[in-house]
């Protein structure tokens, strides 16, 4: 109970630092979010290997996505994860909703160290596990009820096969760090984000399905994730 609570207490550690940073306005913060997540977009896009052939044929599929351009993970013994980023729904249409804001904390124990900023995309593969996250944001595999499979290094450091999975993720880093999942990790709203970049009353179910919420910087993201 007392390694629960330790790893609880570092995570909140970890977020409340990266909220006090800075004097930037919120509004430009998400800006630059949504801007780097296509870049992140872009980027795994344009490698050529075999994972990257797997990342087009999912994301092509994809009802939904998540992506964290920068997450940020480091520990000796305990470890913690910390990233923001953008979820957004396939529409009716076949075209992608305008981005809702999410953080992503983890707290793990066990043999690990290093530090480690990754790139990681989360390709949700049906319309339930979206409704899942943006009804019941908590701990993915346990709160959120729904299967992780993995692709690639980063912050899984594994390839599965369990290409059933309603999320599989995709992720490739710089540095290195042994240890650690995201099974486990919370997914929560990032209001002030949503509300910053669309205005007041802008919550993820009315930005992903379609309540008249919409921001044109946006257009390059949402571009960017369909495909040729």
């Amino acid at each position: 109970m007392k390694k629960i609570a330790t790893v609880v207490l570092l995570v909140a550690g970890v977020l409340a630092a990266s909220g006090c940073a800075g004097t930037t306005p919120i509004s430009v913060k998400a800006e630059v979010l949504v801007d780097k997540a296509r870049w992140t977009v872009e980027s795994f896009k344009q490698r050529q290997d075999q994972q990257m052939e797997m990342f087009r044929k999912f994301l092509n599929e994809a009802q939904g996505v998540v992506i964290f351009p920068g997450a940020y993970k480091a520990g000796f013994i305990l470890g913690a994860e910390y990233g923001d980023g953008v979820l957004l729904a396939r529409t009716a249409s076949g075209e992608w909703s305008p981005p809702a804001f999410y953080t992503m904390g983890a707290g793990s124990i066990g043999l690990q160290i290093g530090g480690q900023v990754a790139e990681t995309v989360l390709v949700v593969r049906s319309r339930g596990a979206v409704e899942a996250i943006v009804e019941h944001q908590g701990k993915l595999g346990a709160d959120i009820e729904i299967t992780l499979g993995t692709v690639g290094g980063g912050i899984e450091g594994a390839v599965t096969s369990n290409l059933g999975a309603d999320i599989i993720v995709f992720s490739h880093s710089a540095g290195l760090y042994a240890g650690g999942s995201l099974e486990g990790a919370v997914l929560a709203r990032r209001n002030d984000y949503n509300q910053a970049f669309y205005g007041s009353g802008a919550t993820p179910q009315a930005i992903l399905f379609g309540q008249g919420f919409a921001n044109p910087h946006a257009d390059g993201l949402r571009g960017s994730l369909l495909l040729n």
